[in-house]
């Protein structure tokens, strides 16, 4: 098997200054890639900033052999968005690449959720992700080729105490992608999304006795294969932490449906457990997929 490299193409990798984002900028960078190392450089609820933890992994790039810069815009506004994928087009001319990994915590119940918890966790992964893409993508059609990393959670996919706010973004990741996915696939842009498992800073203190298993170098090279122009899965959610890689899905069961006239809430109960089963299940790749399904029920 060939080694993957990435010798033509130009990566962008938020939140790079540390964590997960850093060891997706130094193998990236180690394969060839020229990166635009972005860290707003704050604290874990996104307060402060600085420029020291992007200038680092700048230099150990490097130092490595390959080739990086810094970017210490926040992701959380349109214009930081545009600076971050300009960095890209000023000093390499293209962006090939976008990791979305950028990302705060604001924990808290969700009846002691502030309005500003919610926005400022929305701002940053959510909107975050979305300000940086768009300029990216619009660069990527010009090109006809582009590579979206997005970092979801088991928190949105699946539920986490005390994170309404993170889940909430995590799971509106899923959906950008998957559109990005749809949008992207006739110019050769594939988007997907990983749920890492890993110990950073946001999560040493959550994960306990289990941190020292779940190394962020052991997420990486899923993130690699999926930024690399071998892989040409698009629209798809990955579970990765710990060395353990499994595919994350969104089924649509067979259900049950009545033709005619509208059921009633007691024929509902009635046929509650075929409803609710996934039985012969399918794994739609759009809306239109749900449709055909849809109109496959109720035909003649």
């Amino acid at each position: 098997m060939s080694e993957i490299r990435f010798d033509d193409r130009v990566a962008v990798v938020t939140g790079a200054g540390g964590g997960l984002g850093r060891t997706y900028a130094l193998e990236l960078g180690r394969r060839g890639a020229k990166v635009v190392v972005n860290d707003l450089g704050g604290a874990m609820d996104g307060t402060g900033g600085g420029s020291s933890m992007a200038d680092q992994v700048v230099k150990e790039v490097e130092e490595a052999g390959g080739t990086a810069v810094s970017n210490y815009d926040s992701v959380a506004t349109p214009e930081g968005g545009e600076s971050i994928i300009q960095t890209a087009l000023d000093q390499f001319g293209q962006v090939d690449i976008v990791i979305n990994n950028a990302g705060i915590l604001r924990d808290k119940s969700f009846v002691k959720l502030s309005p500003e918890e919610l926005e400022i966790v929305i701002d940053v992964h959510l909107k975050g992700a979305f300000y940086v893409s768009q300029p990216a993508f619009r660069a990527m059609k010009e090109r006809g080729y582009g590579r979206f990393i997005h970092t979801s959670s088991a928190a949105g996919l699946f539920g986490n105490f005390g994170q309404s706010n993170y889940g909430a973004a995590k799971m509106g990741l899923v959906g950008l992608s998957n559109v990005l996915a749809v949008e992207g696939a006739k110019n050769n842009i594939f988007s997907n999304v990983i749920a890492p498992l890993a110990k950073t800073r946001l999560t040493e203190d959550l994960l306990g006795p289990m941190a020292d298993r779940v190394e962020p170098d052991k997420v990486t090279p899923l993130v690699v294969y999926l930024a690399s122009e071998q892989c040409q899965e698009t629209h798809s959610v990955y579970s990765v932490g710990g060395g353990r890689f499994a595919r994350i899905f969104v089924g649509l069961g067979s259900g049950w449906a009545k033709k005619g006239e509208a059921p009633t809430a007691e024929e509902i109960a009635a046929h509650f457990q075929e409803i609710h089963e996934p039985g012969d299940f399918i794994i739609p790749s759009s809306i239109a997929d749900e449709m055909k399904a849809v109109l496959k029920s109720l035909a003649d």
